[in-house]
């Protein structure tokens, strides 16, 4: 009788220890959230998009630490490091690679950097933008490090909890990452704006070494080059104001109205896919699932249908205007102003009655 009273308190005591060791270890997990974030940058400057995966990061704990990736090369580089440790206050450290075999944001020397910088600081969390530089790069490095990434994130619900979008944005799908190694997210930055900073921070900067860095010994890739629009519109990503034309402008000479219209809005130019592929824009303009995901505070959209993959991209807009001659067409259904009008009337009297911009 006293031996099974023995046990049983016993096995009680290894019950109780063994619970508080599982609290313990669940409250350090909590605590040690690292992210790293790997940032764009062009011309010596941060690209918005990098700002709001900072924002991002926030929510994946309280107690999380941020850090910077930078890569690339000469003076240019530098100046950018220096913008990135003040960009936000939640960002503890940039970490700087510089040297000629990033000179260019090809997939595969970026992602062997990432794996590379990830074995030595043993990171929780690798995110990037959903831009087309964080879709080039995050799926290799997942694939390096046996993972599966959670892309387009929206909405953050934890450290391993996650809102993304499917189904072209019609359901939005809650994911739980339950992998061992570190979760790689892309990041929707249009969910998550930069609110205005008001305190004043610097991280410190930190040269990584690449004395052991290797590359792949055949590059899938090659870099060929990079065209730039030389135009004071804003970048289309984080404008303001974006003006929308479609496959109904007939021509490159019609669309040039589109353009027009922005510049005495102060906003950017975009494009439906038809206009895309008939060839009066080029592909960089393209608004919608496979092109670029918006958020102005006003969309105006002139001779648009309303494609779901189209919708997909301009939902999380603040306001949208609609110009169609069809009655019908879905755009008016999630439009906050429609007009059931031909665009080659309605687009040459606002160029009349609207100011010149100052």
């Amino acid at each position: 009788m006293t031996r099974a009273i023995l046990l049983r308190a016993l096995t009680k005591k290894k019950l109780v220890l063994s619970n508080a060791h599982r609290s313990i270890s669940f409250t350090n997990l909590s605590r040690c959230i690292s992210t790293l974030i790997l940032a764009e940058h062009e011309s010596g400057s941060i690209k918005p998009q990098t700002v709001s995966t900072v924002v991002a990061a926030n929510h994946l704990g309280e107690s999380s630490s941020v850090s910077l990736l930078l890569a690339g090369s000469g003076s240019s580089l530098q100046e950018a490091a220096s913008q990135a440790a003040s960009c936000h206050p939640s960002v503890s450290e940039v970490l700087v690679a510089d040297s000629d075999r990033f000179e260019y944001p090809l997939a595969e020397p970026w992602a062997n950097l990432v794996d590379f910088v990830r074995q030595q600081r043993d990171y929780s969390h690798i995110l990037a933008s959903s831009s087309s530089f964080g879709k080039n790069i995050l799926p290799r490095v997942a694939a390096l490090l046996d993972v599966s990434p959670v892309t387009d994130v929206v909405k953050i619900l934890g450290s391993n909890e996650f809102i993304r979008p499917i189904y072209a944005g019609n359901a939005l799908c809650r994911v739980r990452y339950t992998g061992a190694g570190p979760c790689v997210l892309t990041i929707r930055t249009t969910s998550f704006p930069v609110t205005p900073i008001t305190e004043s921070k610097k991280a410190t900067i930190s040269q990584i070494d690449l004395s052991k860095f290797k590359e792949d010994a055949v590059s899938r890739s090659r870099y060929v080059g990079q065209s730039t629009q030389d135009t004071e519109r804003p970048d289309l990503g984080s404008a303001r104001v974006v003006i929308t034309g479609g496959r109904a402008l007939k021509s490159v000479e019609n669309f040039k109205m589109i353009e027009k219209l922005a510049e005495k809005l102060g906003g950017a130019v975009g494009a439906t896919r038809a206009a895309v592929d008939a060839g009066y824009v080029p592909n960089d303009l393209q608004v919608g699932q496979t092109g670029k995901i918006v958020a102005p505070e006003l969309y105006m959209a002139f001779g648009v249908s309303g494609a779901i993959q189209h919708l997909a991209g301009i939902k999380d807009s603040k306001v949208i205007v609609a110009v169609n001659k069809d009655a019908d067409a879905p755009i008016f259904q999630v439009a906050d102003y429609g007009l059931v009008g031909d665009l080659f009337e309605v687009i040459p009297e606002l160029l009349e009655k609207l100011p010149e911009k100052k």
